[in-house]
């Protein structure tokens, strides 16, 4: 049978800080929001880390996902207002959709994706938990997961849970940018919505409404730079990965490491997308009670541990002792990176092989707008469609359509590098 809450009144009315009232908009979408599944985004911070750099930003993805559903009912009604008919079901599956998109999400947004857990995205285990949860529920998300899955016959109802004008960014947005204090991130999203309607099936946006729209991807390129990637926050991300990557390695042969169940789970296990086939129940039991105090918890502890990296790493992230960053605009060269690491090795008294741990290089990249796929469409009132690329006049759109892209070198700040 259907799990329901024994509450008998669920319209509850939540008073959310960047919205105001958000009223829960069905019985269904509340029995969804006191599921566990969902009550642990409560325990997984928005913006992961970035709080070591803007200390306001401390929201979390369950405060997020409610600004979506928000977003959802008002973009909803504005459509149905402009005479495209949207039945309850579909509102209701469309807010579903939105309400658990980011469900997958880990500790720390991505940590576990690029450390511990070997080519499994945060979209298949949300995925994969929507579908334990369509079962629990006896099919009552058939229509979440079509649209989720881009399946449905109504486009645009996809395009609202994941587009270049989704309700997903246009929360995060509005949010991230009022918690981190961040004025550059800060969208009209009322007058976005009220700008949407959908022709042909597909969502488009009013010509009168291009200016909004030019502001939204503006400000969205601006957060990525000044927040998202901002080099403080991915000294720490990446100090944090290195951290989870030497506790796997050491995981698998010292029995006594301490980790709370659920990361031990992960840590002692290699987890591929073939495991989830054979193992899907317990992985997904485990991912679901796994959250960012399991990590903290367990940094804590590594902290005092008897391998000498593995208790440098964790004092580094406990105490926010973070790498230096450098950032610029072509891969550091081969033969730099091994003399420095060499060098870092040689500082803590740790194996040569060991060095990669506290000298290490990445790839940022930032593209506002993709005139390739699922573009964004203007409607003028004569019924003539243009895509946003040609309907825009500023004089920086190449800017926002192209991909940038950065090179990061993390190190101890007591090493020299010379470019």
């Amino acid at each position: 049978m259907t799990k329901q809450s024994p509450i008998p009144n669920k319209r509850k009315i939540i008073n959310d800080p960047v919205h105001g009232f958000i009223i829960v908009p069905t019985d269904f979408i509340f029995d969804l929001l006191e599921h566990p599944y969902l009550q642990r985004l409560r325990r997984i911070r928005q913006l992961g880390l970035t709080s070591f750099v803007y200390p306001g930003a401390t929201h979390t993805r369950f405060q997020h996902a409610l600004g979506a559903v928000y977003l959802m009912g008002q973009a909803i009604d504005n459509i149905r207002q402009k005479g495209t008919p949207i039945t309850d079901e579909e509102a209701e599956a469309a807010t579903a959709a939105i309400l658990l998109h980011d469900i997958g999400h880990g500790p720390f947004s991505h940590a576990l994706e690029e450390s511990i857990i070997a080519g499994v995205t945060h979209e298949d285990l949300s995925l994969l938990l929507m579908n334990n949860l369509n079962e629990e529920f006896e099919g009552r998300l058939d229509m979440a997961l079509s649209i989720f899955n881009n399946q449905h016959p109504k486009k645009f109802l996809h395009q609202l849970v994941s587009g270049q004008l989704d309700m997903d960014r246009m929360d995060y947005l509005m949010r991230d940018s009022f918690y981190a204090g961040v004025a550059e991130g800060t969208i009209g999203t009322e007058r976005i919505i009220k700008m949407l309607n959908v022709m042909d099936g597909q969502l488009v946006v009013e010509a009168k409404g291009i200016y909004s729209i030019e502001k939204f991807l503006i400000a969205r390129r601006l957060m990525y730079w000044q927040v998202y990637f901002h080099k403080t926050v991915i000294a720490a991300e990446n100090l944090l990965l290195q951290l989870l990557r030497r506790a796997k390695e050491l995981a698998g042969t010292d029995k006594s490491l301490y980790a709370t169940d659920s990361l031990g789970y992960f840590l002692k296990n290699n987890i591929t997308p073939e495991s989830l086939e054979s193992r899907k129940s317990v992985i997904l039991d485990n991912f679901a009670n796994l959250d960012d105090d399991d990590i903290m918890v367990s940094a804590k502890s590594w902290s005092a541990h008897g391998d000498p990296l593995l208790s440098l790493l964790s004092r580094n992230l406990v105490s926010r002792k973070l790498p230096r960053v450098k950032i610029q605009e072509n891969p550091f060269e081969e033969s730099k990176l091994t003399a420095l690491s060499n060098a870092a090795a040689g500082q803590y008294n740790l194996p040569v092989s060991e060095g990669n741990f506290l000298v290490f290089t990445g790839l940022i990249t930032n593209k506002a707008y993709s005139d390739k796929t699922d573009t964004i469409k203007v409607l003028y009132n004569t019924g003539e469609m243009k895509d946003f690329s040609e309907a825009s006049d500023i004089f920086h759109l190449q800017n926002l359509m192209k991909t940038n892209k950065k090179y990061f070198l993390c190190y101890p700040k007591d090493l020299e590098f010379n470019c």
